[in-house]
């Protein structure tokens, strides 16, 4: 019997013995009409109790048997003669044999619990199925599997196809019909489900009446489990979801990721279980399936490379990620011992369809491709585990959660650098050494490759050899600026958590940070000012100011969110320092924070502009500052002395940019002229700002031949550090062509300036397999030392793959290893609502 109908008879028992009460008294008052009203009340009542009790446990229950009794006691009570009724005798009469009945119904009616699993995407199912599993397999359970309908939703929000996938789950999964199970009839003493979003997605949109805001109003306890799991971390979207608050129940990898939730929500909620999907994929491993005869055909004596294409990737730059699939099938053409078998995220064609619309035809045309061609397997089956099971390694991007089931399985990861197009050669290898960690400040001396390996060279010679590493563990992209001050080198954090002092060894001391908040970038720059150390925060959560002559390390937190906004995604505004003050502009307004370097004295500066673009970029020249836009074309020129400011924006009208990042770079003031920089615009702009006019220039390097296409861009940026030659010379980065190149504005000469580093030590220094970071787990990533091509040839550089070392690692992200987290959650929740 449900909970609920057993607690609504016990509940009738306790009115009964209310009305037995009230009994006594008319008895004894004499008043037999209302005597009579009561004993039919109580004769109907018994026979209801006894009514539902046998639809639900069957004739002849033991509990009816008692119940049975107790209308004959009424029965006979009705039969007296009024006036010789004694009403004492008689309510304790009645409450013996109602009594038998009560305790009946509690000791021998068993309560079932009813479980409903509401499932959109068939593809999902595992993040739910080993809970399921537990419940369907529990005699005292009902469980039940809904398939609910989602929708697509157009560009402006709106639902578009309707989908239902009730067909499409596993056979041996029984799938009942959304229209089948009335919630509001049936409520289920537990409900499960696995879209956070409610209405907040911007693809796609459950039916409303499943959102969980519904879910909650017909059930004791909602539970929510996530569709993913995760190597580490989570992005900042998923921080704080309707399904969160509404849920009675969150079930988390292992506490750690209680941090990544909004603070907001109560620490009980969170069931630090492990995952479901972790409980399928480890059981599907160890006893793989067979695989289909097409399959099959395909996969005989060559590896399969399992190849994920995720959303994350796409949307993070989806020119690139277009590019890279095509690099990735023409890699796996030329292989005649690999397998390329390839799965996109089931959503990756509607969130084309409603956030990048007009890439849709491109994706479609290079899946077409792979099809038609039989480049490999192309993989749209609802259970992942089975595909992982059969395949012997990952490769594909690295936000995404099919890298954490393929870690805890031990099978090796390969993350795919979206932005590598072509085969390695020497340029671009020199490129990639300079593209990250290359300090332009400190005479060009500085370079902090991956793995945090510090390289250096004499002041503007550009010879780089191998100095020492800055972290204890293999930890890419931790540190950023190197500063000297005093003859000590300094070390500042971007994703790391401390600041390190660099001696004539290598690191001799750390200097820790407080109140460090997770993985992810902690600074977003790093400046100097005298024995200072300014720190610029991104996810921190204070400005950070480092004393380096006495110690002291002082936090400014009070206006982080003037430059730092956070909506979908963090935006920062451009930073600088001058004339002893720092300057952090908003990205999204007109306001600038400013410190006092020296006291610490903070305020706000509103400018008194008609633009309200932002800025990505400061400058500084002559006294005044140069804002570059955030959004949009307008440039800003403030004097902070005088407050006086003036806007420029009266640009050429073919220039065009893309609206994924800001326009303009990095510029330089020389003359009379402001030489601009694109970055995501298509062209290079001179303003002369004594009229205020602006003109195209073309550098003096070759532009490349796809920046010459209508938004096809050659994104630049000007170094505002050069070896002094004169003041026309500068150094100029471009991004497209990973070279640094020396200009002189007067002359026009320009040349490229070699960067060399020494192979063999490059290759020495490289990373291979290892644990990378908090997010990002032991995985191996591509670089141009250690390409696609080298990692199927089995020619990785660095530490090579070692099972044992991944599962160790992996053993971290998940409260259970052992494939439990089904049967552990469903003991709980069962619990928590008998």
């Amino acid at each position: 019997m449900r909970k609920f109908l057993k607690n609504d008879i016990l509940e009738s028992f306790r009115t009964m013995y209310e009305a037995h009460d009230e009994l006594e008294k008319f008895i004894n008052k004499k008043d037999f009409g209302r005597m009579e009203i009561t004993l039919a009340d109580l004769q109907d009542m018994a026979v209801q109790i006894g009514t539902s009790i046998e639809r639900s446990e069957g004739e002849g229950f033991v509990t009816v048997k008692y119940l049975e009794e107790y209308c004959e006691a009424v029965y006979e009570v009705s039969q007296g003669n009024g006036d010789k009724l004694n009403g004492n005798k008689v309510r304790k009469a009645l409450n013996k044999k109602l009594i038998k009945a009560e305790n009946s119904a509690k000791a021998d009616i068993r309560v079932k619990t009813e479980i409903a699993f509401i499932s959109y995407k068939a593809a999902m199912w595992d993040s739910l199925e080993s809970v399921w599993r537990s419940a369907a397999f529990d005699p005292d359970c009902d469980a039940y599997v809904i398939a609910v309908p989602y929708y697509d939703l157009n560009p402006n929000h709106s639902f578009g196809q309707f989908h239902y996938e009730g067909d499409e789950y596993p056979d041996n999964v029984p799938v009942t019909h959304y229209e089948a199970y009335d919630l509001a009839v049936r409520k289920p003493d537990v409900i499960y489900f696995h879209n956070p979003y409610d209405d907040w997605n911007l693809v796609t949109s459950v039916d409303p009446r499943f959102y969980s805001s519904n879910l909650k109003k017909y059930t004791e306890c909602l539970v929510y489990i996530p569709y993913y799991a995760t190597s580490g971390g989570m992005s900042e979207g998923q921080k704080t979801l309707p399904a969160y608050f509404n849920a009675d129940y969150i079930v988390i990898q292992s506490p750690e990721f209680r941090a990544y939730f909004d603070e907001r929500i109560p620490d009980e909620k969170f069931l630090s279980f492990g995952s479901p999907k972790f409980d399928k994929v480890i059981q599907k491993c160890q006893n793989p399936p067979h695989p289909s005869k097409e399959w099959a055909k395909k996969m005989e004596g060559r590896k399969v490379y399992f190849y994920n294409t995720s959303i994350g990737g796409m949307l993070a730059d989806t020119e690139s990620f277009l590019k890279k699939m095509e690099y990735v099938f023409k890699c796996f053409e030329e292989k005649d011992d690999a397998c390329l078998l390839w799965r996109p995220h089931p959503l990756l064609e509607s969130t084309f369809d409603s956030m990048r619309p007009q890439f849709r035809h491109t994706f479609d045309v290079l899946k077409k491709c792979f099809i038609e061609n039989n480049l490999g397997i192309y993989d749209t089956t609802a259970d992942i585990e089975d595909t992982i099971a059969l395949s012997d390694a990952y490769i594909g991007d690295g936000g995404t959660s099919v890298t954490s089931l393929f870690g805890v399985v031990g099978k090796p990861i390969f993350i795919l650098n979206n932005q590598i197009h072509d085969k390695p050669n020497e340029e671009n290898w020199r490129g990639e050494m300079i593209s990250f960690g290359f300090n332009y400040w400190e005479q060009n001396r500085f370079a902090v490759v991956r793995g945090n390996r510090l390289y250096i060279s004499e002041p503007y010679k550009y010879e780089f050899h191998y100095f020492c590493d800055l972290s204890d563990g293999d930890c890419d992209g931790f540190y950023s600026n190197i500063y000297e001050i005093n003859g000590k080198w300094y070390a500042c954090p971007w994703t790391a958590k401390n600041i390190l002092v660099i001696g004539e060894e290598g690191v001799e001391k750390t200097i820790e940070l407080e109140n460090t908040c997770g993985d992810g970038c902690q600074f977003s720059y790093a400046w100097k000012y005298r024995q200072y150390l300014i720190l610029v925060p991104n996810l921190y959560s204070a400005v950070v100011r480092y004393n380096t002559e006495t110690g002291m390390i002082s936090y400014f937190n009070k206006n982080k969110d003037i430059f730092v906004k956070e909506n979908d995604e963090i935006k920062l505004g451009g930073s600088m320092v001058c004339h002893g003050y720092l300057y952090i502009a908003s990205p999204l307004d007109n306001k600038i924070y400013q410190m006092d370097i020296e006291s610490g004295t903070e305020k706000v500066i509103e400018l008194h502009i008609k633009s309200r673009c932002g800025c990505f970029a400061m400058m500084e020249s002559q006294g005044n500052m140069w804002l570059m836009p955030y959004r949009g074309f307008t440039i800003v020129c403030w004097n902070p002395v005088t407050d006086e400011t003036k806007e420029f924006d009266d640009t050429p009208n073919e220039l065009a940019y893309k609206d994924i990042g800001p326009a303009f770079n990095l510029p330089v003031f020389y003359g009379d002229n402001l030489y601009i920089t694109p970055c995501m615009a298509n062209m290079y702009l001179k303003l002369d700002v004594n009229t205020g006019k602006f003109t195209t220039w073309k550098p003096f390097f070759e532009v490349s031949e796809k920046s010459k296409v209508s938004l096809e861009i050659e994104r630049s940026s000007f170094f505002l550090e050069h070896p002094n030659k004169s003041d026309a010379d500068f150094i100029m980065y471009s991004y497209f062509s990973n070279k640094l190149y020396s200009i002189n504005l007067d002359t026009g000469k320009c040349q490229e300036v070699q960067i060399n580093f020494d192979m063999d030590e490059l290759r020495k220094h490289e990373l291979g397999f290892c644990e990378y970071s908090e997010k990002v787990n032991y995985v191996c990533m591509e670089t141009q030392l250690n390409s696609l091509d080298d990692f199927l040839d089995g020619n990785i550089a660095g530490q090579p793959f070692n099972r044992e070392r991944q599962l160790r690692a992996f053993r971290q992200i998940t409260d259970d290893f052992s494939g439990r987290c089904g049967e552990r959650t469903h003991e709980f929740i069962k619990k928590r609502v008998r």
